[in-house]
């Protein structure tokens, strides 16, 4: 069993910027392709980036360029930069780790608020 701490959610003003940080409690955190989802009051979870274990990175189009996912796999730790914050961002912002062997293992964080002001 993973479990997976975010943190550093929180309220910004548009334009604004945040980090978000997701923890994991594994010591072989390089064999997890990671990604970042999010949802919005009454919209259904979605993929905002993605990063692989071999470092291979995927945003979604409302995020490109504004967005950038990385990964320290010495620290089991993933991390969403976002920039150019929009109020559209507001949601709980959730971690997920799955083991790059289908079926090894899908977890998920409690999730995280990120508040954008206009």
């Amino acid at each position: 069993q993973v479990q997976l701490v975010e943190s550093g959610g929180g309220l910004v003003q548009a334009g604004g910027s945040l980090t978000l940080s997701c923890a994991a409690s594994t010591n072989i955190f390089s064999l997890y392709n990671m990604g970042w989802y999010r949802q919005a009051p009454g919209k259904q979870r979605e993929l905002v980036a993605s990063i692989t274990t071999g470092g291979s990175t995927d945003y979604a189009d409302s995020v490109k360029g504004r967005f950038t996912i990385s990964r320290d796999n010495a620290k089991s730790t993933v991390y969403l930069q976002m920039n150019s914050l929009k109020p559209e961002d507001t949601a709980v912002y959730y971690c997920n780790a799955r083991h790059l062997i289908s079926g090894y293992g899908n977890y998920w964080g409690q999730g995280t608020q990120v508040t954008v002001s206009s």
